[in-house]
């Protein structure tokens, strides 16, 4: 028997695809992110207590309730906002549930929703099954800032939602005040609800401070906010996230929650609960200890022939190699991967999930979330690999394929 795809458009995800072939070939991947390094044993200890006392049966559905109090006083020390462990704070699978959950809560059939390209690839797919429509404002490169101006334009009666993911993934660019003030301006008198992918708040550099919607008098009233301790606490496989929204706001996403994933991992909640009691400010030092290693990358790939702006946050550098080939950055990585044996996201998958609209871009993301091993392996095979592929004739080169 045959379905009608409702995702007929939407490719498996680029992170699965290079992954795949990274396997397959055994290159080193340093495309999709995750630390390649171990967690703090003290989280490690406090969890497997958890699970001896017994903490391994179903958690209440908006999340262990120490948990989301040591969440509010994270909020209050970070942001200087005062958060209702109650009511205003969920903890899900991961960010992307909090994400997939405020969608399918808030966007109704013909609604539409405002994303800024390039955007993480699991927004629209959430957006299409709950009937909405995206609509797209570029970031232009190389700065990737907001055009505000466009973004009015994209706005209309049927504008529902906007999303937003600051630090941005895939570009790593911050956002300032300003433009936090002008989005708030830009919508204030509209029925329209804002989605902050903030899953990478700790995690900024050269002395810039996050500017969270939390802290925002004005937008703080209609955003949900979306946090992971997988980017937090470099346990991306533990999978527990959490939002913060309005009461109103939070009783919408819980009803989408209490049939999705309905609670998270038990022990996971009562052991990262007890180690934020522990050392509550164990996230205060990402974002140093991050650009260290954005720093060490960067560093050892000067003079490769790959164009690089060093990333404001997330832990994630874009590399630009127009100096290299004038390949479309999906052939670019997959002849790097089959041939240099190292992987990287191309960016051009994370525009419209329509390849026939996705631009020609020449650049690819890698994630230095890495052990400086790690770094110095990739940063000699890219440099290698940018070399080789400078020596040859045009007709052979990687721009021919």
């Amino acid at each position: 028997m045959q379905f009608e795809s409702k995702l007929a458009d939407i490719p498996t995800t680029i992170f699965t695809v290079v992954s795949r072939r990274a396997r397959e070939l055994n290159a080193l991947d340093i495309g999709q992110g995750y630390p390649d390094f171990p967690i703090d044993s003290l989280l490690s200890e406090h969890v497997t207590a958890a699970m001896r006392e017994g903490h391994n049966q179903y958690a209440p559905m908006t999340g262990v309730l120490e948990l989301r109090r040591a969440i509010a006083a994270k909020i209050e020390s970070t942001y200087k906002k005062s958060i209702d462990a109650d009511t205003e704070i969920t903890v899900t699978c991961g960010g992307t549930e909090s994400l997939h959950s405020a969608i399918l809560a808030l966007v109704r059939s013909g609604d539409e929703v405002v994303l800024f390209d390039p955007a993480y690839d699991s927004y629209e797919p959430v957006v299409n099954l709950a009937g909405g429509r995206c609509v797209r404002v570029p970031l232009s490169p190389p700065q990737f800032r907001p055009d505000w101006e466009r973004f009015a334009m994209a706005l209309t009666p049927r504008t529902r939602l906007v999303i937003i993911n600051n630090p941005h993934n895939p570009v790593g660019t911050v956002w300032a005040r300003a433009d936090l003030d002008e989005l708030a301006r830009l919508i204030r008198d509209q029925p329209v609800a804002v989605l902050s992918d903030e899953v990478y708040e700790h995690v900024v550099f050269d002395g810039q401070q996050h500017e969270s919607v939390l802290s925002h008098p004005e937008l703080s009233q209609r955003s949900l906010a979306v946090f992971s301790f997988g980017k937090t606490l470099h346990a991306t496989g533990w999978r527990v996230g959490y939002c913060v929204a309005p009461a109103g706001l939070t009783r919408e996403l819980r009803k989408v929650h209490q049939f999705c994933t309905f609670s998270i991992s038990a022990p996971m909640q009562h052991g990262i609960a007890r180690y934020l009691e522990a050392k509550p400010e164990a996230w205060r030092n990402l974002g140093t200890f991050y650009q260290q290693k954005r720093d060490y990358l960067c560093d050892a790939l000067e003079g490769s022939g790959f164009l690089l702006r060093r990333a404001q946050g997330t832990y994630f550098q874009l590399l630009d190699f127009s100096a290299i080939s004038d390949a479309a950055d999906v052939d670019f990585v997959e002849r790097m991967i089959t041939d240099a044996r190292i992987a990287a996201i191309p960016i051009s998958p994370f525009y419209s999930a329509k390849e026939t609209a996705r631009p020609r871009l020449s650049v690819m993301r890698v994630c230095f979330a890495k052990r400086e091993q790690t770094l110095q392996v990739a940063a000699e095979r890219l440099r290698e690999f940018a070399a080789r592929i400078a020596d040859e004739p045009p007709s052979t080169s990687v721009a021919a394929t």
